[in-house]
């Protein structure tokens, strides 16, 4: 019984970590700019044969949502 009190006495010393630091929030923050930027761009050009919303748009989400993929997967070189 002592053993196991012992035990729970450490874990709680064990500083946890943050699974993203500051630099992933960032690039995650720019990523759904784009995003919001793209679908804006799409909506208020209100054609659905226009240039943003046939060329620009799909390539600037593509690009945001792999951004954002990178950015969850980033981590810095020690």
């Amino acid at each position: 019984m002592k053993s196991s009190a012992k035990k729970h006495k450490a874990s709680k010393n064990v500083k946890k970590q943050m699974p993203l630091e500051r630099i992933n929030y960032l690039f995650i923050g720019i990523g759904v700019a784009v995003i919001v930027f793209s679908y804006s761009t799409m909506y208020l050009e209100n054609l659905a044969d226009g240039f943003f919303s046939l060329y620009v748009s799909p390539v600037l989400l593509v690009g945001a949502y792999a951004w954002i993929l990178f950015a969850l997967l980033y981590r810095k070189k020690a």
